[in-house]
């Protein structure tokens, strides 16, 4: 008899079988410590069934408190937690994107010594050695280097470590910080202390050369607060008013009513006038006459609201200009609240320029690299990676990659990522929340505390027992009952840092502004990739960043005419120069650039961040300054005369005409006017389509573009939430991309003074779909909910329905960018481990877009029916919606007057986009409202 063949797998089947065999992924399972859930813990796992776990992720050091959705030990869903002040059930495209960054296959795995592979045992017997010597020295000639620490642990540790060697050498590197704010308290009050501003507390804000709705630790709380206060207007209250001067568009500056650019040397300026306004014993030069008059009108509307007006600062100005800052504020009696800054007991810890020294001048003996990668993104002039290769130091890296600095080191020790260690983390406000691992690490990584512990002579030391040790020794009564509550909540109640009363504010003294030749250089964190620790994240690299839609790379933003006078097109290569030092670039020109300004963003231009990042766009940290890290004077812009290869996805279209209909606005005023007006009869163009069968629910989308911030968490939530796959650059520059969302920018202005809206726009899921009649095999139809969904296993793949869309939101899988043709190492098998197997992975031939998150309200629907109770508004909350920092989404049953999206279709500014073709969209709009000053509004400001 023959042997009978097995029958072939199936795709699930071979997908399964595939993550089984890897070896990277023996790990997923849950730590060996117990971990609390955020909802009651089974008895056991049930496959197929999700748990959910607070914990908290760091950017710049502060905690952002998360949710974690978590299928059989494996984290594939990040959502922002309610309770931390941080997030507030919101996230960022940051937090989004640690989920990938957690299963990122370039991630180090191995002890190594020099280049080649060693053991934790060698690393032992090579340490200890040293740490002894130092330690019969007192310390003498042993140096420790981190980042911005706030968490307790680490803290305590450092102390323990600085006490067992007195004279030790603690050095901090942020290559994007506070500095320039805690130097500017320290003028203004005497010590450094952290502002917290309440823009939901504000009716009048001036946003000097600051970004506060842009990325940033506190960006999501900002977001929310902002919103808060402009989403007043349906509860009866107060409308802000928002002022911007900078110097090239932000998000901040696109969302405020009135804009002023500026290049930042005159922006001190503004802030001294200011000043001098209110009485401060301050001549500074005379301001331009656009900048006078916008002054002008934004200091009666300052004045007019005493207790509510509010000024702030970014990082980007000198610590004078924050002291000015707190001097206004302290008139003006909007003053932000004031905490301490978390640090550890005694002094602070040195620079890294004086840790520069040390290794040039053979001061150091042993150095410690606990996270920090000086040798890519400290200041160029300091030139840190060439005195690590001179120093003679024992040289130790402790590091999730191995970086630029990782390979200059003797050692490199590979490191827990954030969601495989136990740590505890402070927010802005002091709050702290205890992490907690939520996959056993999927390589032989160890954390900051043990090796720490291995300094102070603790060889067992582990990151749990640490933070336990920290929190016993504070806690009373019981700790277990406290401990699992702390895990459970993702905050620990009451650790807020309590407030502190600052003394009257002092007028700080102003350098004399030197004017420099040539243009101006600012320098700014880059709004996907930071400070370039994000470089190797493939979704934030496809990403399109805010207003420029650039990705894969970034620009010289220059002003138009700036561009003319030197003979630069849009696109052009150029080198920029500055005191001896240069750098090649793309140029793009972007209206609303302050002329004299040219704007870049760090983060680029890695040359060991793995598959995805090396060599990606320009290292503007080769131009950067010890003493004046964001800006500089007397930069010389020089035309290369060939293309850059500046990729843009839909980059923003100037609307006017008709085609303003695209994005409707409307004035405060004149919202007001409409909403006294009986509400018009709906509009139902007439159609050969048949209406929508209704079974149950009519779901559909609400999006308020007064709110949306354009910050593009929902883009990257969307991608994670149903494994939408990155193309790379190749396919970009081809006009092909992915995404099931897109966030469109129009402007509405000038090109004197462009005025920029953010129109979020997924799939309309229209009740009259023009793509249902032309696909041949039924493949887009509706289902009984309104839904207009895809059968992937019906396409064919001709393209019909994507020719047929109006609002260009299918996406057609040219290649298999998730099945076998993956970009770089994007088809790497740990990488299956972050797909959320409630989705299914399209594969190569089908059309695919937005579904409203179906696999939620199916979820929603199951749990309705077991408690025999139809789905409760609310209940339903799409990937895009919950990452929402600002709230602009709302999602639910248009059918249920009563339901959150139903009430906001009868707002009178509601609009379908593209209504009149008669669609019938489920996903509609809020036209967005301003509140223009009459003394401005002629949009000379």
């Amino acid at each position: 008899m023959p042997p009978v063949s097995a029958p072939p797998l199936t795709r699930r089947q071979a997908a399964l079988a595939l993550i089984a065999s890897a070896a990277s992924l023996a790990s997923c399972d849950r730590p060996e410590e117990e971990i609390v859930p955020y909802v009651e813990q089974p008895e056991r796992v049930v496959p197929g069934v999700p748990l959910r776990f607070a914990t908290a992720l760091p950017l710049d050091g502060y905690a952002r408190g998360v949710i974690a959705t978590v299928h059989e030990g494996r984290p594939v869903k990040l959502e922002g937690n309610p309770a931390h002040p941080g997030s507030g059930g919101a996230t960022d495209v940051f937090l989004e994107a640690e989920l990938l960054a957690l299963y990122d296959p370039d991630r180090s795995r191995a002890v190594r010594e020099g280049t080649r592979i060693a053991s934790w045992e060698g690393f032992l017997s090579a340490f200890l050695p040293p740490m002894r010597a130092a330690s019969a020295r007192g310390g003498e000639g042993l140096s420790l280097l981190t980042g911005h620490v706030t968490s307790p642990t680490l803290l305590r540790l450092i102390d323990e470590l600085r006490a067992r060697y007195p004279r030790l050498r603690w050095h901090a590197h942020q290559a994007v910080g506070e500095a320039n704010a805690l130097a500017g308290a320290a003028l203004a009050f005497g010590r450094p202390l952290l502002a917290l501003p309440r823009l939901d507390r504000a009716a009048v804000v001036l946003a000097i050369d600051a970004d506060p709705l842009g990325p940033g630790p506190d960006g999501i709380r900002h977001g929310r607060e902002f919103a808060a206060r402009r989403a007043a207007r349906r509860e009866g209250g107060g409308f802000s008013r928002l002022y911007a001067a900078e110097p090239a568009m932000t998000q901040t500056g696109a969302k405020a009513d009135h804009r002023l650019a500026l290049p930042p040397a005159a922006l001190g300026d503004l802030a001294a006038h200011l000043a001098a306004r209110l009485g401060a014993p301050l001549s500074p030069p005379a301001l331009p006459p656009a900048a006078a008059r916008f002054l002008d009108a934004a200091l009666a509307d300052l004045r007019a609201h005493p207790g509510e007006a509010l000024v702030v600062t970014g990082e980007w100005q000198p610590p004078e200009v924050h002291a000015l800052v707190h001097w206004i504020n302290e008139r003006l009696g909007g003053a932000p609240a004031f905490v301490e800054p978390p640090g550890a007991a005694g002094d602070g810890p040195a620079g890294i320029g004086e840790l520069a020294g040390d290794l040039r001048a053979g001061r150091v003996e042993t150095l410690l690299v606990l996270g920090a990668n000086p040798a890519y993104d400290a200041p160029g002039e300091l030139d840190l990676a060439g005195a690590l290769r001179g120093s003679q130091a024992f040289t130790v890296h402790l590091g999730a990659w191995r970086d630029e600095t990782a390979a200059l080191c003797r050692w490199h020790l590979p490191e827990h990522h954030p969601l495989e260690d136990w740590g505890d983390l402070r927010a802005r406000d002091g709050t702290v929340s205890l992490c907690q691992p939520l996959i056993r690490p999927l390589y032989g990584t160890r954390s900051a505390a043990w090796l720490l512990g291995v300094a102070l002579g603790r060889l067992d030391d582990t990151s749990h027992g640490a933070l336990r040790a920290t929190w016993s020794a504070r806690q009373e009564g019981d700790f277990e009952a406290w401990w699992r509550r702390a895990l459970h909540d993702g905050v620990v109640a009451g650790s807020a840092a309590p407030a502190v009363p600052p003394p009257p504010a002092r007028l700080p003294s102003l350098p004399e502004r030197v004017a420099g030749d040539g243009l101006a250089l600012a320098l700014r964190p880059d709004p996907t990739l930071w400070d370039g620790r994000y470089a190797n994240n493939a979704w934030l690299q496809e990403c399109p960043k805010p207003l420029t839609r650039l990705v894969w790379g970034n620009a010289a933003l220059m002003a138009p005419e700036d561009a003319a006078a030197r003979g630069i097109g849009d696109g052009e290569m150029i080198r920029l120069e500055l005191a001896g030092r240069s750098l090649e670039v793309p140029a793009l020109l972007a209206p609303g650039t302050a002329p004299g300004a040219v704007v870049l963003a760090l983060g680029h231009g890695r040359r060991r961040a793995g598959a995805i990042g090396d060599g990606v766009g320009a290292d503007a940290y080769a131009l950067r300054r010890a003493g004046a890290p964001w800006s500089a004077e007397g930069l010389a812009a020089v035309r290369l005369g060939r293309p850059g290869g500046l990729l843009r996805e839909q980059p923003g279209q100037r609307l006017e005409g008709e085609a303003k209909e695209l994005f409707q606005t409307l004035s405060l005023d004149g919202f007001s006017a409409r909403r006294s007006d009986p509400p018009p009869a709906p509009s139902r163009p007439p159609s050969l389509n048949p209406d929508a069968a209704r079974d149950t629910y009519a779901w559909g989308m609400v999006i308020d573009t007064t709110l949306c911030i354009g910050c593009n968490a929902c883009v990257v939530a969307c991608q994670s939430e149903n494994n939408v796959p990155v193309v790379g650059p190749e396919q970009v520059a081809g006009g092909r991309d992915m995404h099931w969302l897109r966030i469109d920018t129009y402007d509405l202005g000038t090109p004197e003074a462009p005025s920029p809206g953010f129109q979020p726009v997924p799939c309309m899921h229209c009740e009259h779909a023009p793509c249902e009649p032309v696909c041949p095999v039924a493949a887009s139809v509706h289902d009984a909910e309104g839904l207009n969904v895809q059968v992937y296993n019906r396409c064919i793949g001709t393209r019909f329905c994507q020719a047929n869309c109006p609002y260009k939101v299918r996406r057609f899988n040219w290649y298999g960018y998730a099945d076998g043709q993956e970009y770089a190492n994007q088809g790497a098998p740990v990488l299956a481990a972050q797909r959320n197997p409630e989705v299914t992975v399209r594969a190569r031939g089908v059309m695919e877009k937005c579904t409203y998150c179906t696999q939620r309200i199916s979820a929603a629907r199951r749990a309705a029916e077991r408690e025999g109770r139809p789905i409760r508004d609310g209940e339903v909350v799409t990937a895009c919606q919950a990452a929402c920092p600002s709230g602009a989404i709302v999602f639910g049953d248009i059918g249920d007057p009563a339901s959150a999206a139903a009430r906001l279709r009868q707002e009178p500014q509601h609009y379908a986009l593209l209504g009149h073709l008669g669609t019938r969209p489920r996903t509609t709009y809020l036209a967005e409202v301003s509140n223009p000053n009459p003394a401005l509004d002629d949009g000379a400001a």
